[in-house]
């Protein structure tokens, strides 16, 4: 008779077993479903990143050509700027040099001792 007992059906052993199983297969398709949710937000996440760092690309480039334009425009102004200053001294210089050639055709006589006085001079500073 033990032995019929064994191989009768106990319905709450049966029970015990489908709701092991059925918590089970809740378990698992819990899972599943964390499982999918993780790999969708770890590729919405990298989606969001590759745009963010496209935008920060952007912007960079945007920033840099910026920067580059002025220093063009600093540097067209610097250029124009020496031009000026070198025409002003160049002009300057052919002046004084016209005004020096003037003055000795003028006054041969005073340019030979004003040279010859200034010769003594610097001689005697750089003995």
């Amino acid at each position: 008779m033990s032995a019929e007992k064994h191989e009768e059906f106990d319905p709450e052993a049966h029970t015990a077993g489908e709701n092991f199983e059925s918590g089970k297969e809740h378990a698992m398709e819990a899972a599943e479903e964390l499982k999918a949710a993780a790999s969708q937000k770890v590729h919405e996440l990298r989606d969001a990143a590759v745009e963010r760092s496209q935008q920060l690309k952007d912007i960079a480039t945007q920033r840099a050509e910026e920067m580059r334009q002025r220093a063009r425009e600093q540097g067209e102004h610097a250029r124009e700027y020496a031009e000026e200053h070198w025409d002003q001294a160049r002009n300057q210089f052919d002046d004084l040099r016209s005004e020096g050639e003037r003055y000795v055709r003028r006054n041969p006589a005073k340019a030979v001792l004003l040279a010859l006085g200034l010769g003594i001079v610097i001689g005697r500073i750089l003995r």
